[in-house]
């Protein structure tokens, strides 16, 4: 027997007509059924709220700071709701998740990349967080048909956290937004949805040295792989975690219009990036030169956060000298920079210039002209 959403997919209209026009030429429907046996998730929330306990020694590490948090839980209250956020580091799906458990508001399902679903972890992911594996860059129409169909059913019952970028930023920078998630919510056609744009920052990124090494994103690394650099970087890792929550944004969109559709998307990324918490370590990245005085450091981050200002920007340091001060520390203990009296040095350009570009869409492309 089928499961109810597995029967509600398979009636949605876009879906019957692709089962029809392939006229079992290529085992359409078992193919659809297949994936959607590997995208079926469970959500017991007791049993993930009490995950924290086991996560402890690297929850521990990082502050968790929410940043109007009555925004998220007002939409709630209003109705169904889908958090679109930037993503910076494995640590978000904990982060960002346990900021709206610890604040009372009703937990997302999350939208998870199919890499981290092998092993113990998967298990996790799929019995007990309520995450949705999901093939990134896959062209398979019966596989993305499926997707979209799956997230529109699921949002009847729940809400949903997902990345538009899709992976991490391994350059540092925000980037353009993927369409496929938007564009099954908005298949949903749900009374009153609202994206709730969410913006994570982080004064260190823990997977810093690892992403800023690749830059570009080639292959699919196993994450068991990826899991043990994590542990390796976490030794002295301390950080603050900022996230933020943006005025929700009614989906009054045609989902039949791709350019409607687009356009959404940037306009959700958009405000993703003015939420984006601008801290320290980013502002001084930016102002570094190779080799510079800290006074002509502080002058250039004034400069900087002048323009970030004018941009209307989430500022998290008010002057040069504020950011002078609490960024060059952490980025010293990192192993990026060296302070040598009133003079500071790169060591890690490339980490550098990861940091420097998590600004890039607020100013004009400063990581590519300095260090």
């Amino acid at each position: 027997m089928l499961d109810e959403i597995t029967e509600a997919v398979l009636a949605r209209e876009e879906v019957a007509r692709y089962i029809e026009s392939s006229r079992g030429a290529d085992g359409a429907r078992e193919r659809i059924e297949g994936y959607l046996e590997e995208l079926r998730t469970t959500q017991r929330y007791p049993i993930y709220r009490a995950l924290r306990h086991p996560l402890y020694p690297i929850l521990r590490k990082i502050e968790r700071v929410a940043e109007h948090i009555d925004r998220a839980a007002a939409a709630t209250h209003a109705g169904r709701v889908v958090y679109a956020s930037n993503h910076k580091s494995h640590t978000d799906y904990l982060v960002e998740l346990l900021v709206l458990d610890e604040n009372g508001v009703r937990p997302p399902i999350i939208a998870a990349g199919i890499n981290l679903f092998g092993g113990p972890l998967g298990l996790l992911h799929r019995h007990v967080t309520g995450a949705i594996p999901i093939r990134r860059n896959t062209k398979d129409p019966a596989y993305l048909i499926t997707l979209k169909a799956y997230v529109a059913e699921l949002l009847h019952k729940h809400d949903l956290f997902f990345y538009p970028e899709g992976g991490r930023s391994y350059s540092g920078e925000i980037k353009s937004p993927k369409t496929g998630l938007i564009h099954a919510a908005l298949q949903a056609e749900h009374p009153g949805l609202l994206i709730v744009p969410t913006a994570v920052a982080y004064d260190l990124v823990l997977e810093d040295h690892v992403l800023a090494r690749q830059r570009v994103k080639r292959t699919q690394r196993p994450f068991s792989r990826e899991l043990g650099e994590m542990v390796r970087h976490a030794v002295g890792y301390r950080s603050r975690a900022f996230v933020t929550f943006g005025t929700p944004i009614a989906a009054d969109v045609d989902p039949s219009s791709r350019r409607d559709v687009l356009d959404f998307a940037h306009t959700v990324m958009q405000a993703v990036g003015l939420l984006f918490k601008v801290l320290p370590t980013a502002v001084v990245a930016s102002a570094m030169r190779p080799s510079i005085t800290r006074r002509e450091l502080t002058s250039r981050a004034d400069a900087i956060i002048d323009t970030l200002r004018a941009k209307g920007a989430n500022l998290g340091v008010a002057s040069g000298a504020e950011a002078v001060e609490f960024g060059l520390a952490p980025l010293a203990g990192r192993g990026v920079i060296v302070v040598e009296h009133s003079r500071v040095r790169v060591r890690e350009r490339n980490v550098l210039r990861y940091y420097a570009r998590t600004l890039d869409h607020l100013l004009a492309s400063p990581s590519r002209r300095t260090h």
